[in-house]
């Protein structure tokens, strides 16, 4: 089935493209759905799982009210503006002052709905536990990286080009949305016991900090926001690969005391994923710790210090979820380290596929691709975190062009 999951894996990446580049809301709304409708199908694809099918049909269903909110919204900025060209509404709202702006409001509050559903901001965010951890792995590291990354990247370029002007009545939304998203993603990600639903709430967790950079409405935040992206692509991209690796089996259990003693028996997988967890905690000397650095400087410098006493303690919340996770990948556990491959194989065949033994055992050889990616996103989490100063300027030059 390998030309299926590679046209509709295209398809949306296609999606994507015309959706980061379009200048009209119509053509935004069609790249949005050229992107998601492929991810519906995608989510759904393991159809021996009926979690699979579950995350499928969730999917579906919250995109479809998501979508129909997005071009409501779109309906109602034509009808205050007359066009649906980002900078045909610019130019129209500075040429002229509308006395009655409730419905340009309610149309860019449905605009924001729509897309927050995109990128997993809280309230608009239950959907992503489930699909994550029901979707095969592949596809989740796909969704947690591209899709967000696309999403903002609509979310900025729509917003920072459309509605400049009317930045007073979009940014205490988006304050109430960077706050919940923060609060929801970190709390969340402490109460999982599931590796997949752990990095799902972390996706939340880090959307927050984008919002919160985006909230400031400044060209510093719009390159934080982006440079973060950039940051939270590698940083995801290995936790999922990782991941993938270790969801033989059917894919099905991810219990952090599965991956005890990962470190021990895969002391590079081991290794690796520590690495992308203190990343997402922020540690210094990776990239995740520079990104959040250059978004709570965006926000001290806007005077947004609320913003960065929830950032700060989001931080300190989220954090331990992901020293969990690192110590048992870390720890040795009895039994692990005097388990040969034959005692592990016997294990798996007894049907013990939710302790460490099954799990380590099942995990799979990782292949040249498996390994490219790898060693390309711990690179650039290392890199990104020790110098960061170029791709910073990246930052700068693409929030210049949006």
């Amino acid at each position: 089935e390998g030309p299926e999951y590679l046209a509709l894996m295209l398809f949306s990446s296609l999606g994507m493209v015309i959706m980061t580049t379009a200048n009209d809301l119509i053509v935004v709304f069609l790249a949005l759905e050229i992107l998601s409708i492929p991810l519906y199908v995608l989510a759904a694809f393991d159809r021996r799982r009926l979690s699979s099918q579950e995350a499928g049909i969730k999917y579906f269903v919250l995109g479809a009210f998501s979508s129909a909110i997005f071009l409501y919204g779109i309906a109602l900025v034509y009808g205050a503006t007359g066009t649906t060209s980002l900078t045909g509404i610019l130019q129209f709202l500075a040429q002229h002052t509308l006395f009655e702006k409730g419905t340009l409001v309610a149309g860019i509050m449905l605009l924001l709905v729509g897309l927050g559903f995109k990128v997993a901001a809280a309230p608009f965010h239950t959907w992503t536990p489930d699909v994550y951890q029901g979707a095969p792995s592949p596809v989740t590291t796909f969704m947690a990286s591209a899709t967000k990354a696309a999403g903002f990247a609509a979310l900025i370029r729509v917003f920072a080009t459309a509605f400049p002007l009317y930045r007073a009545d979009w940014r205490p939304a988006v304050w109430v949305l960077a706050v919940l998203t923060l609060a929801v993603g970190s709390v969340g990600a402490v109460l999982q016991t599931d590796v997949k639903r752990l990095l799902a709430y972390s996706s939340i967790a880090h959307a927050g900090y984008v919002l919160m950079a985006f909230q400031v409405g400044t060209p510093k935040g719009v390159e934080a926001a982006l440079f973060y992206l950039f940051v939270y692509t590698f940083m995801v991209a290995g936790s999922f690969a990782i991941v993938t690796v270790l969801s033989a089996h059917g894919d099905a259990d991810h219990s952090i005391d599965g991956y005890r003693g990962l470190a021990a028996r895969r002391p590079v997988l081991g290794s690796l994923f520590v690495l992308f967890m203190l990343a997402q905690a922020g540690i210094p000397l990776t990239g995740g710790f520079i990104a959040k650095i250059e978004v709570f400087a965006a926000a001290a410098d806007a005077k947004e210090y609320v913003l960065v006493v929830v950032g700060a303690v989001a931080t300190v919340v989220a954090s331990f979820a992901y020293l969990r996770v690192s110590l048992a990948v870390a720890s040795n556990p009895a039994g692990a380290e005097r388990a040969g491959d034959e005692h592990a194989g016997e294990s798996v065949a007894a049907g013990s596929g939710g302790g460490a033994l099954a799990v380590l055992a099942s995990a799979r050889r990782v292949d040249v691709c498996t390994g490219v990616v790898l060693l390309v996103a711990a690179v650039m989490t290392l890199v990104l975190g020790i110098v960061p100063s170029s791709f910073i300027d990246w930052a700068s030059h693409a929030g210049f062009l949006l």
